[in-house]
């Protein structure tokens, strides 16, 4: 299992991609961000998932829910001026809130601009059935990851991130030890 970028990580251990194609798919999808940059913004709120709807609700296509990540948290991104807005009106309610130094919006309605690119950069992507059970987080379910094509990395670059399903999930086949690797600022 793997969040967001994470997954394509996973899908190499899995079998999925080459450690070649799996580069592949980081660095043209890093790439395709670039024309994001600058027009967007993501932050964090200690929130329950339909919460969240709720309040992003006013700004239409302008926020998504980008990840649910446990029972009261998630990520928020779309536009900088919308999120802005947002922030604001979680301090005016007393949620905890607070903005991650990105400039870009992954998971929401602006990666719609750059799917034609990446479907074409990735185009010939050839997955495989892994030798390693993967949990989605796309789906927040057991994949078949010779689907791991183009198609679904922008879809896992899209949609909502489906971490705590996944977990779930995985608690309930009595999953029990769970690593989190992940780089870290000094």
């Amino acid at each position: 299992m793997g969040h967001s970028q994470g997954e394509i990580a996973a899908a190499v251990v899995a079998g999925a991609l080459t450690l070649e194609d799996g580069a592949k798919v980081v660095a043209l999808r890093s790439r395709a961000l670039r024309a994001l940059a600058g027009g967007g913004a993501m932050a964090s709120l200690a929130l329950p998932h339909q919460r969240a709807l709720a309040e992003i609700a006013p700004w239409g296509e302008r926020l998504s829910v980008a990840a649910v990540n446990g029972p009261a948290a998630v990520v928020v991104s779309g536009e900088p001026t919308a999120l802005a807005e947002l922030l604001s009106r979680c301090e005016s309610l007393g949620v905890r809130a607070h903005r991650i130094e990105v400039d870009y919006a992954s998971h929401s309605a602006q990666v719609e601009r750059i799917g034609p690119e990446l479907l074409e950069a990735l185009a010939d992507l050839r997955p495989t059935t892994g030798r390693v059970p993967l949990l989605s987080t796309v789906t927040g379910d057991w994949l078949d990851t010779s689907g791991m094509d183009a198609h679904y990395w922008l879809r896992n670059l899209r949609q909502t991130v489906r971490f705590e399903q996944a977990v779930r999930t995985l608690l309930e086949r009595r999953h029990t030890v769970f690593l989190e690797v992940s780089p870290h600022r000094c």
